[in-house]
């Protein structure tokens, strides 16, 4: 049976192909992650029992409850927040992620926001029902790109880490968010560019005008023709360089 793949098109014809992770991808991934929260979180248990050994506090029994309290939080807050914390500043990874090679991406291709990460998240509480997360396992069977119910939820899915593809979305995702462009027009300019040598000069100056009088506010087509083709060029450089602060 053929990889499932993620196809993000765009207005060039030309599209990025994201190969799916599978179930042994995805299953080997969530078990070194819930190996490693698990450490963690007996990690502060053990750290605590150990403080409480301590005759300072061995002697003040209301101090010795508050601490065991607190690294009972404490490891509560590292096991449940794990892989919400680490998937929204690794962007879209976990150290399990890695490991197997595989990262969280939008079903457009980018990186995923707080947002969509706290709702795929929160969907574990359903997946993981009724043991052994047989309810995501099954969802992921069933569906075309492998995903749980926390992602069809969140609109996100997990690819494989390879290649160009995936760093070339992640390029175009930090993009995105640094100029405000949708993804399929910062797709176009950088096709434009990459084409730019092939391109005859005419051809150059009615392409970029038409882009730049769709994408650039402040561009006047009447102007266009009259500006060479490196001025065009620049004006589209700089769309992608973003506004300067």
């Amino acid at each position: 049976m053929a990889e499932e793949e993620l196809i993000v098109r765009g207005l060039t014809g030309v599209d990025i192909r994201v190969r799916i992770a599978g179930l042994g991808t995805r299953s080997y991934a969530f078990v070194t992650d819930w190996l490693l929260r698990t450490l963690l979180a007996l990690g502060w248990l053990l750290l605590g029992a150990l403080l409480r050994l301590m005759p300072a506090v061995m002697a003040d029994r209301r101090l010795g409850d508050g601490l065991m309290l607190a690294v009972a939080v404490l490891a509560l807050a590292t096991y449940f927040l794990y892989h919400p914390v680490l998937e929204t500043v690794m962007r879209g990874r976990t150290p399990g992620l890695r490991k197997a090679g595989a990262r969280i991406v939008t079903v457009e291709g980018a990186t995923p926001g707080t947002g969509p990460i706290l709702i795929r998240n929160l969907f574990r509480l359903i997946d993981c029902l009724p043991v052994f997360y047989m309810v995501g396992l099954a969802c992921c069977m069933l569906t075309k790109q492998r995903v749980r119910l926390g992602d069809l939820a969140a609109g996100t899915v997990m690819a494989l880490d390879e290649a160009d593809s995936v760093q070339s979305l992640g390029r175009l995702s930090a993009q995105m968010q640094q100029t405000g462009l949708p993804l399929d027009a910062l797709r176009l300019i950088h096709d434009l560019l990459d084409r730019w040598p092939e391109l005859a000069p005419q051809q150059r100056i009615r392409v970029a005008g038409e882009l730049l009088h769709k994408l650039d506010p402040g561009f006047d087509s009447r102007v266009s023709e009259a500006s060479g083709d490196q001025v065009l060029r620049g004006r589209l450089e700089a769309l992608l360089a973003g506004p300067r602060h």
